[in-house]
């Protein structure tokens, strides 16, 4: 036969994760400063509630489509308290992930044509699930510091325009938006009539005396805002693929008809192990941090000593470095270079969007403290040798 392929798809770019990890499958001995996972695991508390799942047999058939009761309750509980919005006009939705959750919001809010407001440097998901559903993808550089031009944004917002789109703490540049800058976005949303989705899967992961804050947490807020969370991160629980919405109670009918299409409901025995992570708390995720605090200081000063040939914005959050080779060049190139050459994986900055110069993202998330001095020692080498 001769294969068709959707031109949907064919509009979707090929994603940089696996293309990097093919290449370090070919360089053993790579040591990967890539992808943005911590190298902690979930807390204990996770195995008590899966043998209370394994205990009662009709936990193996379909469950709610929104998420098992008690998980919800729990959630509602941790948004109201650490996030400080008000629920009572929100619904709490289970997704197989946050990128889920994403994907089925611009689903449930967008037609083919309608435009979405990112962020560049955007996270590359998001990018591509605005593709898949046919929405036109409208880029807005930040600035200098990779924080929102509010009036850029403004100027960006037409009729077709259904939603502007924040992360932070930010993947990829570590930027944690200000209070100030998130409420001004929010309220640009409110009075154009677009819906503010705001990314928060980062949201423990900020550094110094930055604060997350949370934009439905504001006056009047909920109505437009759409707040995403993961697992994924803080609780070292990527692979149990666990994240959760709060979105306006307009949109839960929506919503669940698209999740009871895809997935039915999100894993069950994951649900259950997110108790065990509700139950941990801020206290675990804080004593799990802590080598990534040590992780992040000696990489920033091994950074800023490279600044003849690299600018670096000081990262307030996340678990990233964003740099920039002075000297320019093709950043996928440079890093199938610095993986066969070097045996150091970083992700390129064009994979992120940017246009604005030769970038790279480096996470120190999941290095282990015995490799990361030779992991920094692997890039240094390897971009001192393109910054020629």
């Amino acid at each position: 036969m001769n294969p068709h392929f959707s031109q949907r798809i064919a509009a979707v770019s090929d994603s940089i994760i696996p293309a990097v990890a093919k290449l370090i499958a070919a360089s053993p001995g790579t040591i990967a400063m890539g992808q943005g996972v911590v190298g902690y695991t979930p807390p204990p508390a996770i195995w008590d509630h899966v043998a209370a799942f394994q205990a009662e047999p009709r936990n193996h058939i379909y469950q709610d489509i929104d998420g098992i009761p008690q998980l919800r309750e729990a959630l509602r509980t941790k948004i109201t308290r650490e996030n400080r919005i008000d629920c009572r006009d929100s619904e709490v939705i289970v997704t197989s992930g946050s990128n889920m959750a994403f994907l089925h919001v611009i689903l449930a809010i967008t037609d083919p044509g309608d435009e979405v407001i990112i962020l560049a440097p955007y996270f590359f998901n998001h990018e591509m699930a605005l593709r898949f559903a046919n929405v036109v993808p409208v880029v807005v550089p930040t600035d200098a510091d990779y924080l929102p031009d509010v009036e850029a944004l403004s100027r960006a917002v037409t009729p077709r325009t259904r939603a502007i789109v924040t992360v932070s703490p930010n993947n990829p540049t570590g930027a944690v938006y200000p209070e100030a800058i998130l409420q001004a976005v929010n309220a640009l949303c409110a009075a154009r009539g677009v819906y503010h989705i705001s990314d928060e899967a980062y949201e423990y992961f900020t550094h110094d005396d930055h604060r997350h804050y949370s934009p439905a947490s504001a006056n009047g807020a909920t109505e437009h805002t759409i707040s995403l969370f993961s697992f994924s991160k803080a609780y070292g629980f990527a692979s149990w693929r666990i994240g959760y919405m709060l979105v306006p109670r307009h949109l839960y009918g929506p919503l669940l008809r698209i999740q009871d299409t895809n997935p039915i409901c999100p894993p069950v025995i994951s649900q259950f192990a997110a108790l065990g992570l509700l139950e941990s708390g801020v206290e675990f995720v804080r004593t799990s941090m802590q080598p990534l605090v040590d992780a992040r200081a000696y990489c920033r000063q091994r950074l800023q000593q490279q600044q003849a040939y690299l600018a670096m914005a000081s990262p307030a959050g996340a678990f990233y470095f964003y740099i920039k080779l002075l000297a320019g060049g093709d950043s996928m190139q440079i890093v199938k270079a610095l993986i066969e050459q070097y045996k150091i994986a970083v992700i390129p900055g064009v994979a992120f969007g940017d246009v604005s110069g030769c970038t790279f993202r480096v996470s120190y998330g999941a290095v282990g403290r015995d490799q990361l001095a030779e992991g920094m020692d692997r890039l240094i080498r390897g971009l001192q040798a393109h910054a020629i």
